[in-house]
């Protein structure tokens, strides 16, 4: 069981799962860091200075100041504010992941390198050609 154990973590696939799940969380803190420091600023800018993640319903009794008063309260709140912006996020990034994945795969067209095209086979005589040089050689 540990020899196949062994076997299982040398093959190929599993250490470039590892590879990709390593670059992907530090893929994500890069993006993560651009849509909060950069992005959400600048909508929240044009949206008059807003800000999402404040935004809730108090369900219950009750009056805070903010979201975080009220969680720290223990009143239940429903943060809608919280989810508009993981929405926001997940939007920005599928597209941040949609443009590197697009300029990857034309980085790849552009250095494969054209295949030549081999010439055409001989298609050799067709059914009629070789019964009529049969019936040709039966008359003879």
């Amino acid at each position: 069981m540990v020899q196949e154990f062994k076997d299982f973590i040398a093959k190929g696939n599993v250490m470039d799962m590892a590879v990709g799940i390593i670059i992907g969380a530090a893929f994500t803190a890069i993006v993560g860091s651009l849509v909060a420091d950069l992005i959400n600023p600048i909508i929240s800018l044009f949206m008059g200075g807003i800000d999402f993640s404040g935004l809730y319903v108090l369900l219950g009794a009750g009056d805070y100041a903010s979201i975080a008063a009220a969680e720290e309260a223990g009143a239940a709140v429903f943060a809608y504010g919280r989810f508009i912006m993981a929405v926001i996020n997940f939007l920005i990034i599928a597209w941040v992941v949609f443009l590197l994945v697009r300029a990857v795969n034309r980085a790849k067209e552009a250095s494969a390198k054209p295949e030549e095209e081999a010439p055409a086979a001989d298609p050799g005589p067709t059914e009629l050609e070789i019964l009529m040089e049969i019936r040709d050689s039966l008359k003879k």
